[in-house]
Parts: C-alpha cells; sequence; structure tokens
C-alpha cells in the first residue's frame, strides 16, 4: 500500500482537512469552490462563490496553483485568465450539459449563418465556444452588459435558452437563443412547485434564470447564486423555497440557521434530481489526490486561449462599469 494513500493505495486513516491544508501551502495553493459543491468542499475552500466571482479571484490571485472546485468550463476560465498557473480540477469529468449542448462545430457554423449577430455567449460553454465568442457573460453580469450593447445590433445568446429567454423578457432585447439547457435546473417542476407553495403560504421563491419560464413565473426573486444567497441572507421570512441546486443552501444554513430553507422540487415531489451530478463528482478525497499529484491539470491550446481571453476580459471589463463596449471597440467574429 502506497502510505501516501490515493491510486494504487488507500486514504482510510488520513484527516483529509490536514492533509488538504498542508498540501495547500506546501503548493502556495488556492482552493476556489462554486456554490453547488458539497459542504466539506465549501468549508475548506479559500473563497466560494459563483461563476463571476470565481473568474476574478483567478485573474488576481497570486497562488502558484489554482485548485478548482467546480466543474470543468471554470476551471478552464481560470486557465484562460492565468495560463501561468498550475489549474486543476479534482475530477476531469466533471461537466456541464450547458457546455454538452454547444459543441464548438456546430457553434462556429451557426455563427458563419448569422455574420450579422456578435455572440453573447453564457460562460458555461467550452474555452473553444469562448473562443468563438465575442463577449462571455455570467447570469450576475448579462443584464449589465447587455444594457452596453446597441439595440440595432443583432446578438446570439448561448447556449442557455432559458437565461436568454429570460434576459429577452426582462430586456424587451430581441436575441437568437442557442437551444440548450441546464439539466438541474430544467428538473424543477411547476405543478409540485405549486403544491409546495401552498404548504408554506408567503414562503419567497428564490430562482436562478437557468429556470424555465413556467418556474421563474412564480418567483419572488430571480437572480444569480450570488444574488439568491443575498436575498436569502435579507429574508424576513422563516421558510424559504429556493429554485437552484441545493448545495448553496449549505451557505444560507450557516448564515441564517433559524429559517428553514427547502429545495424546489422536480417531477417526483423532492429535490434529489436537482442535485448536479457533475459538481458531485469533486470530493475531498479527490481535491486530496490532485493537490498532492498536481493533476488532473487544465491544459489548453494557446491559440484557443488568447482568442477565448478576449471575450472574457471583455465580460469583466464590461461587467466592471468601468468600461463600456465602446471603450473597447466593436467585438469582431473570431475563430474563422
Amino acid at each position: 500500500m502506497d502510505a501516501r494513500g490515493g491510486i494504487g493505495g488507500s486514504l482510510a486513516g488520513l484527516d483529509l482537512r490536514e492533509e488538504i491544508d498542508r498540501l495547500r501551502k506546501e503548493r502556495n495553493a488556492v482552493i476556489l469552490a462554486h456554490y453547488y459543491q458539497t459542504p466539506d468542499i465549501q468549508d475548506i475552500a479559500d473563497f466560494v462563490g459563483d461563476s463571476l466571482d470565481l473568474s476574478r479571484k483567478a485573474a488576481d490571485t497570486d497562488a502558484d496553483v489554482i485548485a478548482f472546485c467546480g466543474v470543468r468550463f471554470m476551471a478552464e476560465t481560470a486557465k484562460i485568465l492565468s495560463p501561468e498557473k498550475t489549474v486543476i480540477l479534482p475530477d476531469m469529468d466533471a461537466g456541464c450539459s450547458l457546455e454538452d449542448s454547444c459543441p464548438p462545430d456546430k457553434f462556429r457554423a451557426f455563427r458563419e449563418e448569422h455574420p450579422d449577430h456578435i455572440a453573447l455567449t453564457y460562460i458555461n460553454c467550452s474555452a473553444e465556444v469562448k473562443a468563438l465568442s465575442d463577449i462571455i457573460v455570467t447570469s450576475s453580469s448579462a443584464e449589465k452588459i447587455l444594457s452596453q450593447i446597441p439595440e440595432d445590433q443583432k446578438i446570439i445568446f448561448a447556449p442557455d435558452k432559458h437565461l436568454g429567454g429570460y434576459l429577452a423578457r426582462k430586456t424587451g432585447r430581441d436575441m437568437l437563443l442557442w437551444p440548450g439547457v441546464c439539466i438541474v435546473h430544467e428538473a424543477f417542476s411547476e405543478k409540485e412547485l405549486l403544491k409546495l407553495k401552498a404548504q408554506h403560504p408567503g414562503a419567497p421563491v428564490l430562482a436562478h434564470p437557468e429556470c424555465p419560464a413556467a418556474i421563474l413565473d412564480h418567483a419572488d426573486h430571480i437572480g444569480s447564486t450570488s444574488s439568491i444567497l443575498a436575498e436569502a441572507k435579507a429574508t424576513e421570512s422563516d421558510t424559504v423555497i429556493v429554485a437552484t441546486e441545493p448545495h448553496i443552501m449549505h451557505q444560507m444554513e450557516k448564515a441564517l440557521p433559524e429559517v428553514t430553507f427547502i429545495g424546489a422540487p422536480g417531477a417526483d415531489g423532492n429535490c434529489n434530481c436537482n442535485i448536479c451530478p457533475y459538481m458531485a463528482l469533486n470530493t475531498m478525497e479527490k481535491l486530496y489526490t490532485s493537490l498532492r499529484d498536481l493533476k488532473p491539470q487544465i491544459e489548453l491550446d494557446e491559440e484557443v486561449r488568447v482568442q477565448a481571453k478576449k471575450s472574457l476580459d471583455r465580460m469583466l471589463a464590461m461587467a466592471s462599469g468601468t468600461v463600456g463596449m465602446g471603450d473597447i471597440g466593436a467585438p469582431e467574429v473570431t475563430g474563422d
């Protein structure tokens, strides 16, 4: 047995928190975790946040190693923004249904069919699709960025049709939507949500804009994970219904242990189907071995990385409010 555990050995008997802390210091590593990670990973992370928060942390960190506890497109984003860093992902199979719904070759062909459109692309996509895009957005930055794009500019929004539809309804912008969906948010049931609301009259519903319109129609607050968390922390209700991946409720329960947080149900009447299977692939054991072995590592083609960084830099600049689209010039269709 390998005395350190891991591949070819056992992790039994190891104090994983202690070992992860030791390796974090030895590697000069920072651990970034999304709100959809399990509570043990959230609690050991240096920073927990949504996609925009994590992108900013990845761009600003002075660590040598970024251990990204999230999904592959998030770790790729960290590598795009900090190519000199070693970026590791505990499980390389931690993908995303939205990323899977938008293959680069099909997206390139779609763009070529609509040359007068710019591509406003949700961050939940591959590095290759980011390289084919003009501006990346997150759920927390999309509306602010969209407001900076001229009204007469035609827009492709990809890959999440629900987020794109929500933005179109809220802003009145007519956008060409790519037909992708998040399997987690797609699984919520309007019928079961109405039953739950009847059981808890007055309980506000907080929903992520990746949910279908039928769910958003019953929401009291719609926003990114960080926005939902902020709204939950400000609640005056003793019960709150949460329509997004349920692991975010860990942060809510820590902040407000006296409040009951209930995950919005799926079609079977519970929320088990709404746990992201990709996020769940990351575990404390895998985080430990990835820090120990510095793998699996994110590696990107440099041409793709450079092109993708342009669209991410636009997002970070426009989301900050300090640089508008007019200041950075009209985006060009990339990846020709």
